[in-house]
Protein backbone atom coordinates (compact mmCIF):
# COMPACT_ATOMS: atom_id res chain seq x y z
CA UNK A 1 0.00 0.00 0.00
CA UNK A 2 1.35 3.41 -0.99
CA UNK A 3 1.98 5.80 1.89
CA UNK A 4 3.07 9.41 1.84
CA UNK A 5 4.41 10.94 5.05
CA UNK A 6 6.50 13.76 6.49
CA UNK A 7 9.73 12.06 5.46
CA UNK A 8 8.64 12.06 1.80
CA UNK A 9 7.72 15.75 1.97
CA UNK A 10 11.12 16.59 3.44
CA UNK A 11 12.79 14.44 0.79
CA UNK A 12 10.99 16.28 -2.04
CA UNK A 13 11.72 19.71 -0.55
CA UNK A 14 15.42 18.92 -0.13
CA UNK A 15 15.61 17.66 -3.71
CA UNK A 16 13.85 20.80 -4.98
CA UNK A 17 16.25 23.06 -3.06
CA UNK A 18 19.25 21.10 -4.35
CA UNK A 19 17.94 21.27 -7.92
CA UNK A 20 17.39 25.02 -7.66
CA UNK A 21 20.87 25.53 -6.18
CA UNK A 22 22.48 23.53 -9.02
CA UNK A 23 20.40 25.51 -11.55
CA UNK A 24 21.58 28.87 -10.17
CA UNK A 25 25.17 27.71 -9.96
CA UNK A 26 25.21 26.39 -13.53
CA UNK A 27 23.53 29.56 -14.79
CA UNK A 28 26.21 31.71 -13.13
CA UNK A 29 29.00 29.54 -14.51
CA UNK A 30 27.60 29.60 -18.06
CA UNK A 31 26.81 25.86 -18.18
CA UNK A 32 23.01 26.14 -18.04
CA UNK A 33 22.54 24.36 -21.39
CA UNK A 34 24.05 21.21 -19.90
CA UNK A 35 21.59 21.45 -17.02
CA UNK A 36 18.62 21.67 -19.40
CA UNK A 37 19.91 18.76 -21.50
CA UNK A 38 20.53 16.45 -18.55
CA UNK A 39 17.19 17.37 -16.96
CA UNK A 40 15.32 16.64 -20.20
CA UNK A 41 17.06 13.27 -20.53
CA UNK A 42 16.22 12.31 -16.94
CA UNK A 43 12.54 13.21 -17.48
CA UNK A 44 12.37 11.04 -20.63
CA UNK A 45 14.14 8.21 -18.80
CA UNK A 46 11.71 8.31 -15.86
CA UNK A 47 8.66 8.47 -18.16
CA UNK A 48 9.85 5.55 -20.30
CA UNK A 49 11.14 3.31 -17.49
CA UNK A 50 8.88 4.05 -14.53
CA UNK A 51 5.63 5.60 -15.78
CA UNK A 52 4.89 3.89 -19.10
CA UNK A 53 6.96 0.73 -18.40
CA UNK A 54 8.44 0.73 -21.92
CA UNK A 55 10.90 -2.14 -21.61
CA UNK A 56 12.97 -1.74 -24.77
CA UNK A 57 13.45 2.01 -24.56
CA UNK A 58 13.80 1.76 -20.77
CA UNK A 59 16.57 -0.82 -21.09
CA UNK A 60 18.43 1.26 -23.69
CA UNK A 61 18.16 4.39 -21.55
CA UNK A 62 19.27 2.42 -18.47
CA UNK A 63 22.43 1.31 -20.31
CA UNK A 64 22.99 4.86 -21.55
CA UNK A 65 22.67 6.21 -17.99
CA UNK A 66 25.43 3.83 -16.90
CA UNK A 67 27.91 5.46 -19.29
CA UNK A 68 26.24 8.85 -19.51
CA UNK A 69 28.58 10.48 -16.99
CA UNK A 70 31.65 9.46 -19.00
CA UNK A 71 30.08 10.77 -22.21
CA UNK A 72 29.22 14.08 -20.54
CA UNK A 73 32.78 14.48 -19.29
CA UNK A 74 34.18 13.81 -22.77
CA UNK A 75 31.79 16.12 -24.62
CA UNK A 76 31.58 18.96 -22.09
CA UNK A 77 34.87 18.80 -20.22
CA UNK A 78 35.49 22.56 -20.39
CA UNK A 79 31.99 23.44 -19.19
CA UNK A 80 32.08 20.82 -16.42
CA UNK A 81 35.48 22.08 -15.29
CA UNK A 82 34.09 25.62 -15.15
CA UNK A 83 31.09 24.42 -13.10
CA UNK A 84 33.25 22.48 -10.62
CA UNK A 85 35.64 25.41 -10.20
CA UNK A 86 32.66 27.68 -9.60
CA UNK A 87 31.21 25.21 -7.08
CA UNK A 88 34.44 24.97 -5.11
CA UNK A 89 35.02 28.72 -5.01
CA UNK A 90 31.59 30.13 -4.26
CA UNK A 91 31.64 33.04 -1.80
CA UNK A 92 28.86 31.35 0.15
CA UNK A 93 31.43 28.82 1.37
CA UNK A 94 33.46 31.66 2.89
CA UNK A 95 31.06 32.31 5.75
CA UNK A 96 33.28 30.41 8.23
CA UNK A 97 36.28 32.55 7.33
CA UNK A 98 34.28 35.75 7.73
CA UNK A 99 33.25 34.72 11.25
CA UNK A 100 36.86 35.03 12.39
CA UNK A 101 38.01 38.05 10.38
CA UNK A 102 37.27 41.70 10.74
CA UNK A 103 35.50 42.85 7.59
CA UNK A 104 36.42 46.53 7.70
CA UNK A 105 40.03 46.04 6.68
CA UNK A 106 39.08 43.50 4.00
CA UNK A 107 36.44 45.81 2.55
CA UNK A 108 38.90 48.71 2.34
CA UNK A 109 41.38 46.47 0.57
CA UNK A 110 38.66 45.33 -1.86
CA UNK A 111 37.88 48.94 -2.85
CA UNK A 112 41.38 50.47 -2.74
CA UNK A 113 42.38 49.30 -6.22
CA UNK A 114 39.39 50.79 -8.03
CA UNK A 115 40.38 54.47 -8.42
CA UNK A 116 44.00 53.85 -9.51
CA UNK A 117 42.75 51.37 -12.12
CA UNK A 118 40.01 53.73 -13.33
CA UNK A 119 42.44 56.67 -13.59
CA UNK A 120 44.91 54.53 -15.51
CA UNK A 121 42.19 53.37 -17.91
CA UNK A 122 41.05 56.97 -18.44
CA UNK A 123 44.58 58.09 -19.30
CA UNK A 124 45.23 55.11 -21.60
CA UNK A 125 41.86 55.66 -23.27
CA UNK A 126 42.79 59.25 -24.15
CA UNK A 127 46.14 58.19 -25.61
CA UNK A 128 44.67 55.05 -27.24
CA UNK A 129 47.06 52.78 -25.38
CA UNK A 130 45.91 49.17 -25.52
CA UNK A 131 45.54 47.45 -22.13
CA UNK A 132 44.10 44.33 -20.53
CA UNK A 133 43.70 44.30 -16.74
CA UNK A 134 42.29 41.28 -14.89
CA UNK A 135 41.12 41.54 -11.29
CA UNK A 136 40.99 38.29 -9.35
CA UNK A 137 37.82 37.45 -7.44
CA UNK A 138 37.09 34.21 -5.57
CA UNK A 139 38.64 31.91 -8.20
CA UNK A 140 42.43 31.88 -8.08
CA UNK A 141 44.32 33.16 -11.13
CA UNK A 142 47.64 31.73 -9.96
CA UNK A 143 48.10 29.52 -13.03
CA UNK A 144 47.56 32.47 -15.37
CA UNK A 145 49.82 34.71 -13.27
CA UNK A 146 52.65 32.20 -13.65
CA UNK A 147 52.53 32.61 -17.43
CA UNK A 148 53.79 36.20 -17.08
CA UNK A 149 56.40 38.11 -15.10
CA UNK A 150 55.82 38.49 -11.36
CA UNK A 151 55.62 42.13 -10.24
CA UNK A 152 54.12 42.00 -6.73
CA UNK A 153 53.77 45.77 -6.40
CA UNK A 154 51.30 48.21 -4.90
CA UNK A 155 48.56 49.32 -7.26
CA UNK A 156 49.69 52.58 -8.82
CA UNK A 157 48.25 54.49 -11.78
CA UNK A 158 51.66 55.45 -13.21
CA UNK A 159 52.96 51.90 -12.91
CA UNK A 160 49.94 50.52 -14.75
CA UNK A 161 50.44 53.05 -17.55
CA UNK A 162 54.16 52.20 -17.79
CA UNK A 163 53.38 48.48 -18.06
CA UNK A 164 51.13 49.07 -21.07
CA UNK A 165 53.34 51.72 -22.69
CA UNK A 166 53.71 50.78 -26.36
CA UNK A 167 57.46 50.18 -26.12
CA UNK A 168 57.16 48.11 -22.94
CA UNK A 169 57.93 44.38 -23.34
CA UNK A 170 54.88 43.56 -21.16
CA UNK A 171 52.25 45.64 -22.94
CA UNK A 172 50.93 42.79 -25.11
CA UNK A 173 49.95 40.53 -22.22
CA UNK A 174 47.46 40.84 -19.39
CA UNK A 175 48.06 42.51 -16.03
CA UNK A 176 46.66 40.49 -13.12
CA UNK A 177 45.55 42.20 -9.92
CA UNK A 178 45.29 39.89 -6.90
CA UNK A 179 44.68 40.60 -3.22
CA UNK A 180 45.00 44.34 -3.70
CA UNK A 181 48.35 44.18 -5.51
CA UNK A 182 49.70 44.10 -9.05
CA UNK A 183 50.72 40.48 -9.12
CA UNK A 184 51.91 39.71 -12.63
CA UNK A 185 52.16 41.27 -16.10
CA UNK A 186 52.51 39.92 -19.62
CA UNK A 187 50.19 37.02 -18.75
CA UNK A 188 48.59 34.68 -21.27
CA UNK A 189 44.82 34.19 -21.00
CA UNK A 190 42.37 31.76 -22.60
CA UNK A 191 40.76 33.14 -25.76
CA UNK A 192 37.00 33.02 -26.21
CA UNK A 193 35.70 31.56 -29.46
CA UNK A 194 32.20 32.88 -28.88
CA UNK A 195 30.63 33.68 -32.24
CA UNK A 196 28.64 36.55 -30.72
CA UNK A 197 31.76 38.68 -30.28
CA UNK A 198 31.84 41.39 -33.00
CA UNK A 199 34.60 40.94 -35.53
CA UNK A 200 35.72 44.50 -34.95
CA UNK A 201 36.97 43.49 -31.48
CA UNK A 202 40.48 42.09 -31.28
CA UNK A 203 42.44 39.56 -29.30
CA UNK A 204 42.40 41.60 -26.08
CA UNK A 205 38.60 41.57 -25.98
CA UNK A 206 38.44 37.85 -26.75
CA UNK A 207 40.99 37.16 -24.04
CA UNK A 208 39.01 39.28 -21.57
CA UNK A 209 35.84 37.35 -22.39
CA UNK A 210 37.76 34.07 -22.24
CA UNK A 211 38.98 34.65 -18.67
CA UNK A 212 35.51 35.90 -17.69
CA UNK A 213 34.00 32.67 -18.99
CA UNK A 214 36.60 30.44 -17.33
CA UNK A 215 36.61 32.24 -13.95
CA UNK A 216 34.71 34.90 -12.01
CA UNK A 217 37.46 37.46 -12.61
CA UNK A 218 36.80 40.99 -13.88
CA UNK A 219 38.64 41.89 -17.08
CA UNK A 220 39.02 45.49 -18.28
CA UNK A 221 40.06 46.27 -21.85
CA UNK A 222 41.24 49.54 -23.37
CA UNK A 223 41.11 49.41 -27.14
CA UNK A 224 44.29 50.40 -28.96
CA UNK A 225 42.32 51.33 -32.10
CA UNK A 226 39.46 53.37 -30.62
CA UNK A 227 40.41 54.03 -26.98
CA UNK A 228 37.04 52.56 -25.89
CA UNK A 229 36.86 50.92 -22.47
CA UNK A 230 35.19 47.51 -22.10
CA UNK A 231 34.62 45.18 -19.17
CA UNK A 232 34.04 41.41 -19.10
CA UNK A 233 32.52 39.62 -16.12
CA UNK A 234 30.56 36.40 -15.61
CA UNK A 235 30.89 35.50 -19.28
CA UNK A 236 29.48 38.81 -20.56
CA UNK A 237 31.25 41.64 -22.36
CA UNK A 238 30.14 45.27 -22.03
CA UNK A 239 31.74 47.75 -24.42
CA UNK A 240 32.11 51.54 -24.77
CA UNK A 241 31.94 52.36 -21.07
CA UNK A 242 32.64 55.83 -19.74
CA UNK A 243 35.02 56.25 -16.80
CA UNK A 244 32.02 56.85 -14.51
CA UNK A 245 30.29 53.66 -15.70
CA UNK A 246 33.52 51.73 -15.24
CA UNK A 247 33.91 53.00 -11.67
CA UNK A 248 30.29 52.16 -10.83
CA UNK A 249 30.64 48.64 -12.27
CA UNK A 250 33.83 47.96 -10.36
CA UNK A 251 32.39 49.32 -7.13
CA UNK A 252 29.29 47.15 -7.48
CA UNK A 253 31.37 44.03 -8.15
CA UNK A 254 33.74 44.74 -5.25
CA UNK A 255 30.89 45.39 -2.81
CA UNK A 256 29.11 42.20 -3.88
CA UNK A 257 32.32 40.21 -3.47
CA UNK A 258 32.86 41.53 0.07
CA UNK A 259 29.44 40.35 1.28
Amino acid sequence: MFSFGIKDIIDILLFAVLLYYVYRLMKESGTINIFYGVLAFIVVWILASEIFQMRLIGTILDKFMAIGLIILVILFQDQIKRFLVELGSQRRWDFMRKLFHHRGEDDNRQLAWILPVVYACMSMSRSKTGALIVIEQSISLENYAKSGDIIDADINTRLIENIFFKNSPLHDGALIVSKGRLESAGCILPVSHDSDVPRSLGLRHRSALGIAQATDAVAIVVSEETGNISIAHRGKLSTRLSSTELEHRLNAIAITASR
